[in-house]
């Protein structure tokens, strides 16, 4: 079957017979790729053993230190280095190979967790300790997601299969989320802690494996001449002056400063509000992660990107909400099937918030908007731990939660009065991609009807 001419046109209608095998043919079309299939498999084990030591990490503070505030400040550090680090990790990423830059990044991580593992065993590990190899994994994690979110193109050749590969990656992240906290609670219970960082050292393994499989004949660009910080400002004056993009960029951060931190507070919820242990841990992080593979499963589906700037709006006032009906909740029974709708509409916004940027930025700024995306996302949310773990030390996690979720909501309307703005921009960029096919059709028909004068 030939593939389509133009690189962002979407693969026919599956056809009548087997609808249901054609149906999950397309959701997992990007799997045809052979360096994405790699990719696939390698980081799917490696995110189980990540998902383990954030629970783990989580479980060993409160236990330790039965403070929120720590709690709040451990996460802090894990993530604040993205903000910190970010903008020039996106410089450095346009200009390195980011096939090597992810192995060297994933060397790293495997380190940072046999190192947690050791201390943990040998029962020594300290909130210091906890501490100082957080603030190395968020300095591993500003160079590794901006990489890893723009190394999506060059594993993927086939341009109209792009939006599926970044549904899988966030239906990938999911499924690790969905199964890593589950095993997580049962190993803390059984074992204690330095089993799950144990654990995800050794998944490691699989991704580097996976990486140094992949045939990469893509050629990344060399080092400019240009200044860091010429190109730095470069990519600033392009995120902010791009309306979709400042726009996406902005409610995804207020969102992830706000809300995102729910997890921080996890284990006061499950420990102090609905009186549970590890295991009632692992069942909360498990809802959530349920409904965030339902909703990235969603939009693996989706056959185009149109409408996904009305359903960042959507999500986003739908987060809000079932943080708001999650911290209500004093019965773990409600609060599961709520945490769920937050994991499906957090999800879905970041998922969809990646398709459009990835879809619209200039290629040759691609690092460095996938690096503001990795601040929005990752950056704001150690600020967002931090007020959070002090706001619930003063007024309690539940109405800590309750405020963050009303605040997503505000955000999620102020988003809807950007729309027209957004749309007037981003259409005649997909016309251009031939993403609105019936609207280059008619243009294109026009030409020929009345050619231009000579």
């Amino acid at each position: 079957m030939a593939r389509p001419t133009n690189p962002t046109q979407l693969p026919p209608e599956p056809a009548t017979g087997g609808q249901q095998a054609s149906a999950w043919a397309f959701a997992l079309r990007a799997l045809r790729h052979r360096n994405y299939r790699l990719f696939f498999g390698g980081q799917s084990t490696s995110l189980i053993g990540t998902w383990m030591t954030r629970i783990a990490t989580a479980w060993l503070v409160y236990r330790l230190t039965h403070s929120a505030f720590l709690l709040g400040f451990v996460g802090f550090c894990g993530q604040a280095p993205v903000m910190l680090l970010g903008p020039f990790a996106g410089v450095w990423v346009d200009r390195l190979d980011r096939h090597r830059t992810l192995v060297v990044t994933q060397v790293l991580s495997m380190i940072q967790s046999f190192w947690l593992a050791g201390l943990a065993l040998a029962h020594v590990i300290t909130v210091g300790d906890i501490i100082a190899l957080s603030l190395f994994q968020g300095a591993i994690n500003a160079f590794d997601m901006p990489a890893r979110q723009a190394f999506v193109v060059q594993m993927v050749e086939d341009r109209a299969d792009l939006s599926n590969a970044i549904a899988l990656n966030s239906s990938m992240v999911n499924g690790a989320r969905l199964i890593g906290p589950s095993l997580a609670g049962i190993i803390i219970a059984a074992f204690g802690e330095g089993y799950c960082f144990l654990i995800d050292g050794i998944s490691y393994i699989a991704v580097i494996a996976s990486l140094l499989m992949m045939h990469i004949v893509v050629a990344q660009p060399r080092a400019r001449r240009t200044r860091v910080l010429h190109e730095l400002r470069e990519g600033w004056q392009y995120v902010s002056s791009f309306t979709p993009i400042r726009s996406i960029l902005l409610l995804l951060g207020l969102v992830s400063l706000v809300g995102l931190p729910y997890t921080v507070l996890m284990p006061i919820f499950a420990g102090s509000v609905l009186h549970g242990g590890a295991h009632t841990l692992g069942f909360l992080m498990g809802a959530a992660g349920v409904g965030a593979l339902a909703g990235a499963f969603t939009l693996a589906t989706r056959r185009s990107v149109l409408g996904l700037g009305r359903l960042v709006m959507f999500m986003a006032i739908g987060f809000g909400a079932g943080l708001i009906g999650f911290a209500s909740s004093r019965w773990l029974a409600l609060s599961l099937p709520l945490i769920a709708v937050a994991g499906f509409c957090m999800m879905t916004q970041m998922a969809a918030s990646n398709t459009i940027l990835q879809t619209i930025v200039d290629e040759e700024k691609r690092g460095r908007v996938m690096s503001f995306y990795s601040m929005s996302l990752m950056g704001t949310a150690p600020f967002g731990s931090l007020i959070a773990g002090a706001a619930a030390a003063r007024i309690g996690a539940p109405r800590t939660l309750m405020i963050g979720g009303s605040i997503c909501i505000l955000g999620g309307l102020w988003f809807y009065t950007q729309l027209p703005k957004i749309r007037a921009v981003v259409r005649p960029i997909y016309r251009k991609l031939g993403i609105i096919p019936e609207v280059a059709a008619g243009m294109q028909a026009a030409s020929v009807a009345c050619p231009p004068e000579e």
